[in-house]
């Protein structure tokens, strides 16, 4: 996990993922983080957020956290997804993640995604599983959006999205199907389930 944070020794380097880019329903949530890399301070057991259980997700999250020598969360609604698409949307979260860190690394490491930034950024394939500063971010991305959904299952019980967090289960669909959409539904990517207006 620390293979690409070994190649920039004495660097300040942050990590940047997203959670929910798939999702019918609910915000994609980014996240930035410039985690502690002495040997003492790595947290044991970080990894691509989809690989560990809720449970084990919630621990770190709390742990991330507080060993973070600087984090940033930050959500773009679906009313935006919708106007300038879910690529352009995580582009949008990512920078504003960036932008929002105490302080300023001097490399950025990202799931993937390039973004606009002046500073040096390596984008990763699957940078989730491959390096530990954006491991983090996966997790604390995915466990904020997932507190969110399960917030908004209260406000909108008939979806249950506290079980499917806003993805296209086939439960969703025809809870979709039978009741509509509602606030929180992207327009762009249920149109194939539901006719909106």
């Amino acid at each position: 996990m620390l293979n690409y944070e070994t190649k920039y020794p004495n660097h300040v380097i942050a990590g940047i993922d997203e959670a929910g880019r798939g999702p019918l329903a609910g915000p994609v949530v980014c996240a930035a983080v410039i985690m502690p890399l002495n040997k003492d301070e790595i947290i044991e057991g970080v990894n691509d957020s989809k690989k560990l259980t809720a449970k084990k997700r919630e621990e770190l999250y709390q742990k991330i956290i507080d060993k973070a020598l600087s984090y940033s969360i930050c959500e773009i609604d679906e009313k935006t997804i919708d106007e300038i698409n879910i690529l352009n949307a995580t582009k949008i979260g990512m920078k504003k993640c960036l932008n929002n860190l105490k302080i300023k690394p001097d490399i950025v490491l990202t799931d993937a995604v390039k973004i606009e930034t002046n500073l040096p950024q390596e984008n990763i394939i699957h940078g989730d599983a491959l390096s530990y500063n954006i491991a983090a971010a996966s997790i604390l991305a995915k466990v904020y959006r997932d507190n969110l959904m399960i917030k908004m299952h209260k406000i909108y019980p008939q979806y249950n999205f506290s079980k499917h967090k806003g993805y296209g289960t086939k439960e969703h669909i025809k809870n979709l199907v039978n009741y509509g959409a509602c606030p929180l539904h992207r327009k762009t990517f249920i149109k194939n389930f539901i006719k909106t207006t």
